[in-house]
């Protein structure tokens, strides 16, 4: 194992300021999915869960958002939220019962509610009840990429070391190419933020400035 004195933002700088670094690039077609934009993740000033990391983000999905529907591509948003008893979040939800515990984020309720600064189109947008870390576990987000036609997934929201990994780890796994716009996700502690980004870019997907995204998207021409 490699030791250093760096700091795990330090490491992800020098990484992300390697030119020569490889990357998955771009395919034919993309879906954003939105990780748990929602107040309990959100509002900082509210829930002690909260956390906020680039103060702009929203202001990046909402954008990213509005260029996916103008192209007819689809928009995911996923949240967590579960029954009254909790037992949907199963051994996850039994490490703590307190009234900031994951399991204690009820359906209905306010911190299960999505962030009101963020522009869901309920008309046409996807939105997933999940309950565990990745998007993928036990929803339907497989067979909707399959009726899309879809190559690339690109995510965004929180925790970048929590639920944003798990489905960046099992979107790769799926065989999508994946890219995680940098200023579009965020985590309770710099720490394990930049530590996830780091082991993203070189495992997992491509961690891009959000305008590098939008550009894609701008130069979009459809396919034959």
């Amino acid at each position: 194992m490699e030791m250093s004195d760096m700091t795990a933002r330090q490491i992800w700088q020098e990484v992300k300021a390697n030119p020569s670094r490889a990357r998955f690039g771009f395919g034919r077609k993309a879906v954003l999915v939105n990780i748990d934009l929602q107040n309990a993740y959100t509002c900082t000033g509210r829930f002690s869960t909260a956390y906020e990391t680039d103060p702009e983000q929203l202001a990046h999905i909402n954008a990213l958002a509005r260029r996916f529907r103008a192209l007819g591509w689809p928009v995911v948003w996923t949240h967590v939220a579960y029954m009254a008893s909790g037992e949907d979040a199963g051994v996850w939800g039994t490490r703590t019962d307190t009234p900031d515990s994951l399991q204690n984020i009820k359906a209905g309720s306010r911190r299960a509610a999505f962030d009101e600064r963020c522009e869901v189109d309920r008309s046409r947008d996807i939105v997933i009840n999940k309950r565990m870390a990745s998007a993928f576990f036990e929803t339907n987000l497989g067979s909707l990429f399959t009726w899309h036609k879809v190559d690339t997934v690109i995510v965004t929201g929180g925790s970048t070391s929590g639920c944003v990994r798990a489905t960046v780890v099992d979107s790769l796994s799926r065989g999508y190419r994946t890219v995680v716009p940098e200023e579009c996700v965020a985590d309770k502690h710099e720490r394990p933020h930049f530590a996830n980004l780091y082991d993203m870019v070189l495992k997992y997907a491509d961690v891009l400035p959000v305008a590098e995204v939008a550009a894609f998207m701008e130069q979009y021409k459809p396919a034959n």
